[in-house]
């Protein structure tokens, strides 16, 4: 069925869900930017201390809620 012919309903729920992936899209894009610059900086600076492991971690975390989120597992998405 064409889009035009779907049920508004319908169609903003896919509207949605195209927002969502999109931001989840930057979030992950973004994530990988940074964390590819923290690694570089890190073993430049200081190797013998690995530190870019914590930020890994912290923001991997907010980014696995995300993932849930976009993914329909909690918080109505």
């Amino acid at each position: 069925m064409e889009e035009a012919q779907q049920h508004p309903a319908v169609r903003e729920e896919r509207n949605s869900a195209r927002r969502r992936l999109k931001g989840f899209g930057y979030h992950l894009v973004g994530y990988f930017l940074v964390m590819g610059l923290l690694v570089t900086i890190n073993l430049l600076a200081a190797p013998e201390t690995i530190w870019f492991v914590w930020p890994g971690v912290g923001w991997g975390g907010i980014l696995a809620v995300h993932t849930a989120y976009v993914m329909g597992l909690f918080g109505g998405g």
